[in-house]
């Protein structure tokens, strides 16, 4: 049983009146991968803990280094601080890190039989302790903001569980798609069983909004994106607890009406859509999500306030836009770009609801 958390009042409830796509008197902002290496508190913290993992896998270090930008920035929401590869690390996989060399697993899905094998965690069991730092992050919020829960997407994780590492592209997810579609379907269809269990438990932990990463949908051709990566996402959607859930298809511009049509409250945009025209093809069916390039937040000051000035006037002062990066923010962006942005957010965004009004 979930340890169940007494109700508090949110203080700034402004992201879930967005994704509800209801008036706002500012548009929210949140970062992803708002706690990260650009903020040297996060650095210190990691450097104490001796090692990514290390540091995610410990309620207390992943609690700390989840509200550190809410520290530095009045941000609209916090997420969780774990990684997508907790699912397939807790499957048995083997996940470890190579320093300069990113994530890798010991016992990637190379044959039919570990593929036959392949069941669903229990997070309770395997996950707990992702699931103790969403109780910790919650209850050290107090209700500042909302907590965002996370998963990978099927697909997304299907990538790593096959090539074993990231890839620039895909090749042995992409054999055995063609060779043995029958076999990626067996990953993927566990893999769905496995992230909804795994957001419905962070949602009884306490997690306010569940987030979907597909970071690679994004790789797969027109035709096989529906059928390789909507249509497991979809699954996980249906069977989620109702709190609001948000999809991002890295490189999903391109279907945007089917993302918007799977059953999410909004749909993350990367910076090669067009917000207006992502406006114009969802038509008001979710809230938008996104989608200001992270390279911006390497530039002066003023041309950071400049782009997010731009990135709002693009989605307009309607209702039901999040604003955010349209890809995780980079270890080069600097503390004082963020600030300037989160600042020019408020301010313009407050500025164009008042014209309106």
């Amino acid at each position: 049983m979930g340890v169940h958390l007494q109700p508090v009042a949110l203080k700034n409830d402004t992201l879930l009146r967005a994704l509800a796509r209801q008036p706002t008197d500012y548009t929210p902002i949140w970062l992803m991968r708002q706690a990260g290496r650009y903020l040297p508190e996060y650095n210190a913290a990691r450097a104490k803990a001796g090692s990514f993992l290390a540091l995610a896998k410990s309620p207390a270090f992943a609690t700390e280094v989840a509200l550190q930008p809410l520290e530095r920035y009045p941000l609209d929401a916090a997420i969780l601080f774990s990684d997508i590869l907790t699912v397939p690390d807790a499957m048995g996989l083997g996940l470890y890190f190579s320093e300069g060399e990113g994530p890798r697993f010991e016992r990637p899905l190379r044959d039919e039989a570990a593929i036959l094998r392949l069941a669903a965690p229990d997070p309770a069991a395997e996950l707990r302790y992702v699931l103790d730092a969403v109780r910790e992050t919650r209850r050290a919020l107090a209700g500042r903001v909302p907590l965002i829960g996370f998963s990978g997407s099927p697909y997304t994780l299907a990538c790593y569980m096959v090539e074993g590492s990231g890839s620039d592209d895909w090749r042995r997810v992409k054999d055995m798609r063609y060779a043995r579609p029958d076999l990626l379907h067996r990953i993927l269809a566990v893999n769905a069983h496995a992230v909804a269990d795994y957001l419905n438990a962070q949602i009884e932990a306490g997690a306010q909004v569940a987030m979907l990463f597909d970071t690679w949908g994004g790789s797969l051709s027109a035709a096989d994106y529906e059928e390789f990566s909507l249509a497991y996402m979809r699954q996980v959607l249906s069977a989620l607890r109702p709190v609001p859930s948000i999809v991002f298809t890295k490189g999903g511009g391109a279907w945007l009406e089917s993302i918007a049509a799977s059953g999410c409250s909004a749909v993350g945009l990367d910076w090669t859509v067009d917000p207006r025209e992502a406006r114009r093809r969802i038509g008001g069916k979710t809230a938008l999500q996104g989608n200001l390039d992270p390279a911006v937040l390497g530039a002066p000051e003023a041309s950071v306030r400049e782009q997010a000035r731009r990135v709002l006037d693009a989605f307009g002062p309607a209702p039901g836009h999040v604003f955010n990066l349209g890809h995780g923010i980079t270890p080069n962006a600097r503390p004082d770009a963020v600030a300037a942005l989160v600042d020019e957010v408020r301010a313009h965004s407050s500025k164009m609801r008042a014209s309106r009004g």
